[in-house]
């Protein structure tokens, strides 16, 4: 039986203008689309658009029933879901067409699947086929996954079944605890590029997928639109005690209840304040017997997830942001938690920890406050000093949004993904 070969586009691209159309389109594959915590994700596609991209954004996952970000809105690209549930008899007729037309590349990708990550694997595999026949009707000249889990996995099955080549970029609990290093290095080695967004993160993968493949390894920080981030000082005045910000999903790595154990000690001391945390998740029925524990009700509030413009109108009421990340049980942990340079950008002074990426962002008595993980007498220290020292959270502003300005602006990592794309990076 005759072979068709993989339908590749060259790339039509001017370096001289940045902005110049890209006639090739860019498949992006995500875990869910649109989903609140992945703003990350959102903005990187809103910029590549902006400097000339075309993309299609390919679901792995159905996206669940949470509130959606108002950019969405803006993003051109078309969006296909390849959740089996969803679209179970077009998957399976994908599978048969593919496998009638390369028998034995459609066999040797299954059985690696099957040998390597059992049933989970298996299915990505299906879902690969499945974006392998779209893939003949509405072509890409590129595939681009965020997560190392299964929207890679996604990735690079269809990148064997295709020959359409991949990039990635890896974040965290996709390296640290879901993917094990020799998922990771097979990835790496049939990648183009991989992406991650810490210097940190960038020697982890290093040491494991190997020294051999630490020129197909960048940093790129997520960066922002500066523009949705009013700096202005000295902040406008607010009634009432001063607010202490956090945003965050309420697990593990975030460290809130040192937040919410802090905000103990400072209620001992007799500061006036209010704490209030945005964000859901599995600890959330914790954290709310922790602060009833402390008595802490009226001074600490969970307010659950919010739309990202109540987060920035947050950033412009709040005194002081706060996360005080940890290293989780199951080795999990952030890279540079997006909330972090938003508060920065929003002229909020910043109290966090030296985990992973984070000192990348946060040079300690400059840029903001780092105190060690896991120690709530400290962190309250660190939050006393600025509510009593308006000059220091004057000063901390300040360097903070320069230094957001100078390396977490969105468009200078955009471009470097443009030129990943194709195959120009450095």
């Amino acid at each position: 039986m005759a072979q068709d070969k993989p339908q590749l586009v060259c790339w039509n691209f001017s370096t001289k203008s940045m902005g110049a159309h890209l006639n090739p389109t860019v498949g992006y594959v995500v875990s869910s689309w649109p989903r609140l915590s992945e703003t990350f994700i959102l903005n990187e596609v809103i910029a590549l658009e902006r400097l000339g991209g075309r993309l299609h954004i390919f679901s792995v996952k159905n996206p669940k029933d949470e509130p959606v970000h108002a950019k969405v809105a803006h993003v051109r690209a078309p969006v296909t879901c390849l959740y089996i549930g969803q679209n179970r008899k077009a998957v399976w007729r994908a599978n048969l067409r593919l496998f009638l037309r390369r028998p034995i590349r459609y066999s040797r990708t299954l059985l690696w699947a099957m040998r390597s990550g059992g049933r989970v694997f298996v299915r990505r595999f299906f879902q690969a086929a499945y974006l392998a026949e779209i893939l003949r009707r509405e072509p890409v000249a590129h595939l681009h996954a965020h997560f190392a889990h299964d929207p890679t996995l996604v990735t690079m099955f269809t990148h064997r079944l295709t020959g359409i080549p991949y990039t990635f970029t890896a974040h965290a609990k996709d390296i640290y605890v879901k993917v094990p290093p020799e998922i990771l290095r097979a990835e790496a080695e049939q990648a183009q590029a991989v992406v991650t967004c810490t210097e940190y993160n960038r020697k982890y993968l290093v040491d494991q997928v190997g020294l051999s493949l630490n020129g197909k390894l960048h940093c790129i920080y997520h960066g922002l639109d500066l523009s949705q981030f009013k700096f202005s000082w000295p902040r406008a005045p607010q009634s009432g005690p001063p607010i202490i910000l956090s945003v965050a999903r309420l697990v593990e790595k975030k460290g809130l209840g040192d937040l919410i154990a802090a905000a103990g000690i400072l209620r001992g001391r007799g500061r006036s304040f209010r704490v209030e945390i945005i964000g859901d998740g599995l600890l959330r029925q914790a954290l709310e017997t922790q602060v009833m524990q402390l008595g802490l009700n009226d001074s600490v509030r969970l307010l659950g997830s919010l739309p990202h413009e109540s987060v920035c109108e947050a950033y412009q009421r709040a005194c002081i942001f706060v996360l005080p990340c940890v290293v989780a049980g199951d080795g999990d942990r952030d890279g540079i938690p997006n909330v972090l340079p938003e508060a920065m950008a929003s002229g909020v002074p910043v109290v966090a920890t030296p985990v992973s990426g984070i000192p990348e962002l946060i040079e300690a008595e400059r840029e903001g406050l780092l105190v060690p993980p896991k120690s709530p007498a400290r962190l309250a220290d660190a939050l006393e000093r600025l509510l009593t020292e308006p000059e220091l959270r004057g000063r901390l502003a300040r360097a903070a949004r320069a230094k957001v300005e100078a390396c977490f602006s969105i468009d200078g990592g955009s471009t470097r993904l443009l030129a990943l794309f194709q195959g120009n990076g450095r």
